[in-house]
């Protein structure tokens, strides 16, 4: 009996302690931001003041504590082609391009690569943006001011010196790794360190590299700004903006970014692009980061006190698993905490949790979302809506019968009433962003067609139950593999063309139900 309530008192005493070192390492307000892990050590004084003595702007947003969340730093280099590698922090090869002299207040840069994604976050400190050197549209634009413009005036191309770094200008005690020589065109890198650490791949206008390869190093008397931002910020650059599926993938890119670098808050974010608003999309980016602007909308050279480069979104996991086999299954981070497991992981639950916090949703893992009694069943519709200016405002039915399938389940609902079910319709594209979430979070049951609007199951609760419905011409795993990824029960119907049978899908629905002891 001794022996008994010794390893409880043990297995207590370790809970509180892992729950205290959590708190203290989201917490901002309850710490000063902690010192780099071995693999990002700078020797710069000027690099490490940056991000231990700058006083946090009040108007930033602190990291909510996520009962998901598992330190980024854990584990500096995990296994090539693990599931950490994949979608945690396996940008493992740092790579330190430009050194700030210690005793000379000046600017740097440094990349971290992923062998596992084939791509690099970047960062760097007294780093200056010309505006006037990006040609694109202005961006930020209302839909309707803007209709029919071209993606191509949408997208940005860099001028030489779009970007550029503050250094000593009798500076020659930089890295060589990629470092581009002297002369007149002072370049930060050169085209070997491009296609080894920035590779276009399938991306045919890789706008990260562009940025990158535009940089050159100015001396101090050269510098000059007309603003400056001291609050970490992210540059952002979206392509397929207004498909939920490819923005979220943006916004997960940006999110390990962040961590990836160790930002001790949430950072200010810039669209380095020219795509108007889009109104439902834009509000998750501002609820997630602490303010937005475009790059446009500054009006002369705008310098940067620390500036992180975030991966496209075609360079995530998220995306780069439509088109390879990552064999990973979702897992809760107490449980990963106590067992490591390369072929499982966490973090697309602490990225949902990190959504549903955003908008100010609870996410405590011991408080329940769902209904108190029975059962809230989503049907996600698909919607005609104005998408961007090049939409005719009409979307593709991947199910010819969505109504009369919505009609029939409905009508199932009102004659069962011995087990409270809600059926939810979920007209997204009419709704404001925070209240998809909420939709999402209180679900039980998640049905749709294929289409971007299931993206959202990203933020699904771990016990919610998801069921696509498949046409012949839409049989691609986008949403049975964030389900796998996330560790979500997942059941699918393949129709032979785009008509549903209404008792097929009720049938199924049952099943589930009685799988939920209902």
């Amino acid at each position: 009996m001794k022996s008994r309530n010794l390893k409880i008192l043990l297995s207590l005493f370790a809970f509180n302690a892992f729950c205290l070192y959590l708190y203290f390492t989201y917490h901002p307000d309850a710490h000063a931001p902690p010192p780099p892990t071995n693999h990002r050590h700078t020797s710069s004084l000027t690099q490490t003041q940056t991000h231990r003595h700058h006083h946090q702007n009040p108007l930033t947003k602190p990291w909510p504590i996520l009962p998901s969340y598992l330190p980024w730093s854990l584990n500096p280099n995990p296994p090539f082609r693990s599931c950490e590698a994949y979608f945690g922090n396996g940008f493992s090869q740092p790579l330190h391009l430009l050194k700030s002299p210690s005793l000379n207040p000046a600017g740097w840069f440094r990349c971290y690569y992923s062998q596992t994604l084939r791509s690099s976050v970047c960062e760097g400190g007294r780093i200056r943006m010309h505006p006037e050197r990006i040609r694109m549209s202005r961006g930020g634009e209302r839909l309707d001011e803007v209709m029919g413009r071209g993606e191509d005036e949408e997208l940005p191309e860099f001028d030489v010196g779009a970007f550029e770094i503050e250094v000593v200008d009798d500076d020659n005690d930089n890295d060589s790794n990629g470092l581009s020589g002297g002369g007149g065109d002072r370049k930060l890198v050169d085209s070997e360190f491009l296609d080894q650490y920035l590779q276009r791949g399938g991306i045919s206008k890789h706008t990260m590299r562009s940025l990158v390869d535009s940089i050159r190093l100015v001396g101090a008397k050269d510098f000059q700004c007309s603003e400056w931002v001291e609050e970490p910020t992210l540059l952002v650059t979206r392509f397929e903006y207004a498909n939920v599926f490819h923005t979220v993938t943006d916004w997960y890119s940006a999110y390990v970014a962040s961590r990836v670098t160790g930002l001790p808050y949430r950072p200010n974010l810039v669209f380095v692009d020219g795509h108007c608003v889009q109104a439902p999309l834009e509000e998750t980016w501002r609820a997630l980061f602490s303010s937005l602007r475009y790059a446009k909308n500054f009006t002369g050279p705008v310098c940067f006190r620390h500036a992180i480069l975030a991966p496209l979104g075609y360079e995530t996991a998220l995306f780069k698993g439509l088109t390879e086999d990552i064999d990973c299954h979702g897992a809760s981070a107490h449980d990963l905490w106590q067992k490591p497991d390369d072929r499982k992981t966490a973090r697309l639950h602490e990225f949902g949790e990190m959504i549903r916090a955003a908008f100010g949703f609870p996410v405590d893992k011991h408080r329940t979302s769902k209904p108190v009694s029975g059962h809230n069943v989503l049907f996600v519709r698909r919607e005609d809506y104005l998408a961007h200016p090049r939409h005719g405002g009409k979307v593709q039915s991947r199910l010819s019968n969505e109504q009369e399938v919505f009609d029939a389940l409905k009508s199932w609902v009102s004659d069962h009433s011995e087990c409270k079910i809600n059926l939810i319709n979920g007209l997204f594209a009419h709704m404001p962003m925070k209240e998809q979430v909420r939709a999402i979070q209180d679900a039980s049951v998640i049905i749709g067609a294929h289409g971007a609007g299931l993206t959202h199951i990203v933020s699904a609760t771990p016990k919610t139950v998801i069921l696509e419905i498949i046409s012949s011409e839409y049989r691609r795993p986008h949403f049975a593999l964030i389900a796998k990824w996330k560790g979500l029960e997942y059941h699918s119907i393949y129709l032979a063309g785009s008509y549903a049978k209404p008792a097929e899908v009720i049938k199924k629905l049952v099943s589930i139900l009685k799988g939920l002891d209902c």
